[in-house]
This record gives C-alpha cells, structure tokens and sequence, in this order.
C-alpha cells in the first residue's frame, strides 16, 4: 500500500511539473465524456418525453389515418386523402363489428384565427364526437363537453383548452362567453383541465367543437362526411391485439382493399412509442458516434504526453532502475499518471455535463416539454470509459519506458 500510495504522490508531481500540458490533455477528455453525457442523456430524455406524450393521447389508443391518394393515372402516393369518413367511425363504434372496441372518436382539425371581446389568438380547432373525451384521457376544469345533441342539431358551440381560454379571456371565466371562429360565432360551453404542452404539440392549446357543426363551418372539404383521423379506445390492455385485427379486417372489407394496397393506416399506442424510439435510438447512436471521436482524440492526447514525458524523463527512469526499479515499478509509474489523467478528465466532464444539462433543461428543454437527465449509471460508466482511455493510452508509453536499459538511459542528455 505505501509503494502505491508512494507512485501516486510521485505521479501527481510529475503532472504538475508540466502542469500546462496536463491541463490541455485533461481538456480533450472532459469535452469528448461531457460531449457523449449529454448525446446520451439527450436522448434518453427525447424518448422518455415522446413515450409520456403518446400515452397522454389516451389508454389502449389506436389511431386510423389515410395512407396514401389514388391518382387518376393509377399510380399511388403519399398524401392526405379523404380515405376515412363518418361512415367508418359509425361502422367501428358497432360492437357486432369490433366487439373489443369501447369507444370512437372521428376527428378532424385545422388552424383557425379565434377572437372574443377581449383578445385575439390562433389555435387548433378540432370537431369530433363525445367520445373524445373518453378516448383521449381528457377531463372538463369547467362548464361540460359537447354532447350528442349537439352533434345532430350541429350547435355552434366550443370547449376550450385551459391555455387557449387565458389567452382570449385572460382570467375571466370562458363559460358562456362568445368567440368567433373564423367568421362563425360560438359559444363556449366548457373548458378542459391542463394536461401540458410537448414538443410535439400543446394540447392544452385547442378549441372542441361538434364535428358536424365542423364539417359545415368550418372544413373546406367538398366532403361532408370525411375525417382526418379516427381514434378507437381498445377495451382493456389485454384485447387491443384482438381489436386491432377487427378495426383492420372492417376496413380492408369496407373499402374493398387488400392489406398491400390499403388506403388506411392503423397504429396502436406500441407501435408508435417503438418507432419513435427506434429513431431516437439511431439519432443518440449517430450523435453518440460523433461525440465518442472526441473522445479518442482525448486518448491520443494522453498517449502523446505520456510519450513525450518518457523522452523527457529518461535519465530519471535510468537513475531509478540503477537504484533497483523494476521494469514493472516504472511501467506502474507512468500507467498510474495516464490513469489520474483519464479519471480527472472524466470527473470534471462528468460535472460539466451536469452543469450544462441544467442550463439546457432550464433554457431549452422547458420551451420543449422535455428536462434533460442525466442517470448515474451514464455518469459511472463514463468515468469508467476515461479511466479506460488513460489505461490503454498509457500502455505502449508506460511499456517503452520500462524496455529502457539502464546504461543506456543514464548515458542520455
């Protein structure tokens, strides 16, 4: 223990001997582990965030969308077609049809200039049915949801997301007030609960209104009965395999096409959360990649002064072995040095990297929904990696001076 304590204090001084030097070697090694920290928890962060996302959409969600428009040439390509209608909504929510699907919610959506009489704003409005709220995991702050009366008499009236609300009325209570959206006035009939915003959108930024009074408007479809987007609530967790195979078989057979050439596409809650993370995973990999170069540029660094220290160091390792080191002592010595000088990068990088992801999350990441986390076992394992770095970047110098024959190295200017 005294001879290891006793190569340490030997290392450190000889560290600070060529203090400038050292610190520029440290340098490239706390930026290449703070660099593949933050690629790392960046990306750990965006997939958490857009997993919270899709499951805030609603539980046991499946999503149906138009997949593709058939042009008149017969050719087929990416588009938003008018493949969904009201019609299959109606056909879905039939439990002799889908008996494991519990609700349906055929929506669509534009961007439309709102104004009360006190302010103006710009939101998403969506028309949809009742069973919104239900399969969207929604609840109402104030005032009530639009009903089924209020689809068939297609009323002219809105309920509010809690940010849209502030925006046009301030703090004054929404309900019953008028606003105008478009050129069509409505009233406003409630006001939903806050669930957040994200960086894919603001959910608590929208207006509700009744998808029939939608369609005839506010939709600039020719259309009157299509839909964007049909969202179905599978009974339970257990069967949302079952009802995603009756949602695609019903549709296939209404539309009289084959799973090759269908003009829908079908996604449930799993699907997505694996796509995203599939592509958040190949981005984190890619950035992590670029970050990890800077890492063995760091490596090189450590290799490079440990080299030049044995050029400069060789009367001192030909006195020592003269005094009785062991090849093994003086390659201990310079393995211990390259050693402190991956741990102490690797530990200011690891601080750095926490540092700069709570500015991040304080800065950017609040703007996105999404706080930047770092988990110690990322902290760990990259003070691991720069003690790895240090090691096997001072193997080759550490051996070279412990090949040094002892004549040979005191005969040396």
């Amino acid at each position: 223990m005294s001879s290891l304590t006793e190569t340490i204090r030997t290392a450190i001084e000889a560290l600070n001997a060529r203090r400038m030097r050292s610190i520029l070697t440290v340098l490239g090694i706390l930026i290449g582990i703070a660099a593949v920290m933050l690629t790392v928890g960046l990306g750990q962060s965006a997939t958490s965030s857009i997993t919270s996302q899709i499951n805030a959409l609603g539980s046991n969600l499946l999503v149906v969308t138009p997949a593709a428009n058939q042009s008149s040439g017969g050719f087929r390509g990416a588009g938003q077609a008018t493949t969904l209608t009201t019609h299959d909504a109606q056909m879905l929510a039939d439990q002799t049809v889908a008996p494991d699907i519990a609700a349906v919610a055929p929506t669509l959506s534009t961007s439309q200039p709102l104004k009360s009489s006190l302010n103006t704003w710009t939101s998403s409005v969506t028309g949809t049915t009742p069973s919104w709220l239900q399969v969207r995991a929604r609840t109402v702050e104030a005032g009530r949801f639009i009903t089924d009366d209020d689809v068939n008499n297609r009323a002219a009236v809105a309920v509010l997301g809690p940010d849209t609300a502030s925006q046009l009325f301030d703090t004054q209570s929404p309900i019953g007030q008028t606003i105008t959206v478009g050129s069509q006035a409505f009233t406003v009939i409630g006001e939903l609960a806050s669930v957040g915003s994200s960086m894919m959108s603001n959910d608590d930024d929208v207006v509700v209104v009744p998808s029939t009074t939608f369609a005839t408007r506010l939709s600039t479809s020719g259309n009157a009965d299509s839909v964007q987007a049909i969202y179905l609530q599978a009974a339970s967790q257990d069967v949302l395999s079952a009802a995603y195979q009756e949602v695609n078989q019903a549709l296939l057979t209404s539309h009289a096409v084959t799973a090759d050439n269908a003009d829908f596409t079908l996604a449930t809650q799993a699907a997505l959360v694996d796509t995203m993370s599939s592509v958040t995973g190949i981005l984190t990999a890619v950035l992590g990649g670029i970050a990890a170069i800077s890492l063995l540029v760091g490596g090189i660094g450590v290799m490079n002064i440990m080299l030049v220290s044995v050029s400069e160091r060789v009367r001192e390792i030909g006195l020592r072995k003269a005094l009785g080191a062991t090849p093994a002592v003086i390659r201990r010595q310079f393995l211990v040095e390259a050693a402190i000088l991956g741990m102490l990068g690797g530990a200011i990088g690891i601080g750095l990297g926490y540092g700069v992801a709570a500015i991040l999350s304080a800065t950017i990441g609040s703007s996105l929904g999404m706080a930047i986390v770092l988990s110690p076992a990322v902290a760990l394992g990259a003070l691991a990696v720069s003690l790895a770095i240090g090691l096997v970047a001072g193997v080759y110098p550490a051996g070279r001076a412990a090949r040094l024959a002892p004549i040979d190295a005191l005969r040396s200017e």
